[in-house]
């Protein structure tokens, strides 16, 4: 009887080996990120170990981002590697450099470009941030062929450290993954960022600049968002309380670099943040004049902070903001928003101003300390 034959294995060519290297070239690129980062829960709003993952689904969008025990999930502090990574990738391909998933450069250039320092301090931290991206895994439909087909992959496949003789760090290299390359690599789905976004310290603050831009863009007439959905895109563990208590505290600082932020409270008792580009394209003063109140009272003369709007004229005359559909495919509601997420606003969106909710239930329109339903607080 004959010895059975031996089947080898077909050896398999690692990732790695497969992708050509790409040094990333320009010094100081134009800070760049992906809408659908910006769009969606996907990092934890806080420096804390983060263990519990994130569900987020509306319509056909379903994300789910899990943690390992050891590193935690990825903050959105250590987005900035991606921001980074993002920069360069599109900078050389606007450059007609070829450009690759397996990127190289020096720990000293990731920290300069993202604003932080370049103590050893800061170089562990760089380390643990690219561990936190590597262990999370994130399943998501988002860009998928097939419905409810979902994508699963890591922030970082690997990274190596390089070292000198000495062990001083010489270089990383990093994989970053399909999903992500894609995205970066097509202009429809990258907006530029105001580099002081890497000067917010806030959690939140940062998380909420990039709604902002993502939505607001640089329309004139902003976009509007309720508090309730806004929690909802955060992915935050924070009670509802605590989060609106957040927000209105933003509102009260303006800090965020290139938007004026305010609030308005429609007939219906719901809150919604909104926003839009800051007057004359000037950054917003992140201080406040004294005794100023998020909420102005109707009837608060114009700000001259802010370019005046024409008056209403009669009940009959309205001011409805223009609908913002260039970089606004989704709901910016709750109610309704299975039928609404990733689809054209309108009608359908509840919580966009309109004729009937410029109103109060008596047809006159409210004074005092109260806004007018669906109307812009002047600040």
């Amino acid at each position: 009887m004959s010895d059975p034959v031996m089947l080898r294995k077909p050896q398999t060519t690692s990732e790695r080996a497969q992708l050509e290297l790409f040094y990333t070239c320009s010094a100081d690129p134009a800070p760049r990120d992906a809408q659908d980062l910006m769009a969606y829960p996907f990092f934890s709003l806080s420096k804390r170990h983060r263990t519990r993952p994130i569900d987020y689904a509306v319509a056909d969008v379903v994300i789910r981002v899990e943690a390992v025990p050891e590193h935690g999930m990825a903050t959105i502090w250590d987005a900035d590697i991606l921001i980074w990574a993002a920069s360069h990738l599109v900078e050389a391909r606007d450059a007609g450099l070829r450009t690759s998933r397996l990127m190289a450069a020096t720990p000293y250039e990731i920290l300069t470009f993202i604003g932080r320092g370049v103590s050893a301090r800061d170089y562990q931290r760089l380390k643990a941030a690219l561990d936190r991206l590597q262990s999370t895994t994130v399943a998501t439909t988002i860009r998928q062929p097939t419905s409810g087909r979902r994508h699963r992959f890591s922030w970082i496949n690997e990274w190596v450290e390089r070292t000198d003789q000495l062990g001083n760090p010489a270089g990383i290299e990093l994989i970053v993954p399909d999903w992500f390359y894609r995205a970066v690599l097509d202009d429809a789905l990258i907006l530029t960022l105001d580099r002081a976004y890497f000067s917010l310290t806030g959690g939140f603050d940062r998380w909420l600049y990039r709604v902002v831009r993502k939505h607001g863009g640089r329309q004139r007439n902003g976009w509007r968002f309720e508090f309730r959905h806004l929690y909802l895109k955060s992915g935050s563990l924070s009670p509802f309380k605590r989060f609106a208590f957040e927000l209105r505290d933003i509102v009260r600082r303006q800090p965020l670099p290139g938007y004026e932020l305010s609030i308005e409270i429609e007939i219906n008792g719901k809150t919604l943040l909104a926003f839009e580009p800051a007057p004359c394209g000037q950054v917003v003063d992140g201080l406040v004049p004294l005794g100023t109140r998020p909420i102005v009272p109707l009837g608060t003369g114009v700000s001259c902070y802010r370019e005046p709007k024409p008056a209403l004229t009669s009940e009959d005359q309205t001011e409805s903001r223009a609908l913002n559909l260039e970089s606004n495919p989704v709901s910016n509601s709750c109610s309704g928003r299975s039928a609404v997420e990733n689809r054209s606003g309108g009608p359908a969106d509840s919580a966009r101003s309109s004729p009937n909710n410029l109103r109060s239930g008596s047809g006159r329109r409210a004074t005092g300390s109260a806004l007018v339903p669906g109307k812009r607080a002047e600040r």
